[in-house]
């Protein structure tokens, strides 16, 4: 275990320095430039323990020859590995203990690129974000953001993943900056069956994709100032999303608007249960995506309202799968209010 004035270098990233000080399980290491940077201190991989009785202060400089540095292992690109594909998992400290158990927030890099990412977290009723970690994960590398105590996940209702890829030795192609922002179901930290097993790790997790194949998984972009008038808008009662009839079609190049609500699909809903419902308003956007999967450029808007989100995680879960590739982020406030998805078809 590494220990205050122990010269270390980190497991998961580019970089290392002389342990200052450990408060808990978190080292802060002085780097080359005598700044102070945070890490796990499982992370902390010891190079050079520090001399007897002197832990606090840096090892004073003796006529011995330095040991050598560990050579730098070779970048190995692996095939396929062009194409970004990143996930975001949360992995439990002792699964067989949810209700008590810390939670890791895992950052996968399947790609050749390195990637300079920021990852923030926010409840639902909070005016901004809260940064948990910043900093860059190397090509092919399964990094830990942070480490979630029980009491913390209350907070964390949506999570806020941002990347730029790069390559530091070799010509590249440029990638396009990613943000995205993930709704987070945080009851399903406390429910075993939600853990499911995944390529990239050796026990259950929680695992969200980001990006597959240089593609966003679900980017969520939403204007600051728009956001902040349809709160108004919402507050005063003065604006309400249009109903569309779901006869409602245009012509190419225009916007085609698709209201799921059940009772524009439906004159009678008695009898039938909620997923009954629920399959009828899929099969209706089935039906529109399908009659349009040529039509590249087209635009849909699907309204399903805010409510409980059933209807938008069934839509996203489709987007995601059964019409992975299309553009996906939620139409215009000002247009629609909260509660509508726009498609481009790609």
């Amino acid at each position: 275990m590494a220990k205050v004035g122990d010269t270390v270098r980190f497991l998961n990233s580019i970089g290392g320095g002389r342990i200052v000080r450990i408060e808990g399980n978190i080292a802060h290491v002085e780097d080359s430039d005598g700044f102070e940077v945070p890490a796990l201190l499982r992370e902390c991989v010891v190079v050079m323990e520090a001399a007897a009785g002197s832990e606090a202060k840096p090892q004073t400089k003796t006529s011995e020859k330095p040991k050598a540095e560990t050579p730098e292992l070779p970048k190995i690109e692996t095939a396929g590995g062009n194409s970004i594909n990143i996930v975001m998992a949360f992995e439990p400290t002792d699964i067989k203990s949810l209700s008590s158990s810390e939670f890791d927030a895992v950052l996968v890099n399947d790609s050749n690129y390195f990637l300079s990412f920021t990852f923030a977290t926010r409840a639902d009723g909070d005016a901004g974000w809260t940064l948990r970690r910043a900093g860059t994960v190397e090509p092919n590398i399964v990094l830990t953001m942070c480490t979630l105590a029980p009491s913390q996940l209350n907070e964390i209702d949506r999570t806020l993943l941002q990347v730029i890829a790069y390559k530091d030795d070799k010509a590249y192609d440029c990638k396009a900056p990613v943000s995205v922002e993930t709704k987070i179901d945080n009851t399903k930290f406390f429910k075993l069956h939600c853990f499911k097993g995944n390529p990239y790790f050796d026990n259950p997790v929680i695992a969200i994709d980001i990006m597959k194949d240089d593609r966003p998984a679900v980017p969520v972009t939403i204007d600051a100032s728009q956001l902040q008038k349809a709160m108004r808008e919402k507050n005063d009662g003065s604006h309400a999303p249009r109903k569309v009839s779901k006869s409602s079609r245009h012509t190419k190049n225009e916007i085609i608007e698709v209201d799921l609500h059940i009772t524009e699909l439906l004159d009678n809903t008695a009898g039938l249960s909620r997923a009954d419902m629920l399959n009828r308003q899929i099969d209706e956007f089935r039906k529109v995506m399908d009659a349009n999967l040529r039509n590249h450029g087209q635009k849909i808007v699907f309204i399903h309202g805010k409510g409980e989100g059933v209807l938008r995680q069934a839509l996203y879960k489709e987007l995601n799968h059964r019409y992975k590739g299309h553009d996906v982020s939620d139409a215009s406030f000002r247009e629609y209010g909260f509660g509508a998805t726009q498609v481009v078809i790609r």
